[in-house]
């Protein structure tokens, strides 16, 4: 069960993550906004990567809840996403990283704080989904073994 809501909330941080990122792709094309462009494709290819994996790992059997190798890949390439995404933070003039006055909720600024928020916690979902992968994947040879 708890696997199965893991997956649920990397697929949902996922969605969300690839709509903001592909809104941003679509406001520099259309308009020329002044984006991370490489930064942004970076965020859309794994969030579209996530999608499909997060639904494929829905299907509850054992071995999607111990495939800790493919969490485990996509815990460093969320941790990466974000980390991308607010290494950009200050040049878009929505506040800083600590500068917490300047923050605002509207407009690109809200949905980059948006952006980056949900690469956060999916990162840490799929974290999460690697440590019950590695218990579950010790449980079930530790049983084998006594067999």
């Amino acid at each position: 069960l708890i696997s199965l809501i893991l997956r649920l909330a990397q697929f949902v941080f996922a969605a969300i993550v690839l709509g903001l990122s592909s809104w941003f792709l679509w406001q520099h094309t259309h308009h020329g906004e002044a984006i991370p462009f490489a930064r942004t494709i970076y965020a859309v290819v794994i969030s579209s990567l996530a999608v499909l994996a997060s639904l494929f790992s829905m299907i509850p059997t054992k071995s999607s809840i111990a495939s800790y190798g493919s969490d485990l890949f996509f815990t460093v390439a969320w941790f990466a996403a974000f980390g991308v995404l607010v290494d950009w933070y200050q040049s878009i003039n929505c506040g800083g990283i600590w500068y917490w006055n300047g923050i605002t909720f509207t407009g690109h600024c809200g949905r980059w704080n948006a952006n980056q928020a949900f690469s956060f916690l999916s990162a840490v979902t799929w974290a999460a989904s690697f440590v019950l992968g590695v218990i579950t994947h010790h449980r079930l040879t530790r049983r084998a073994r006594t067999d």
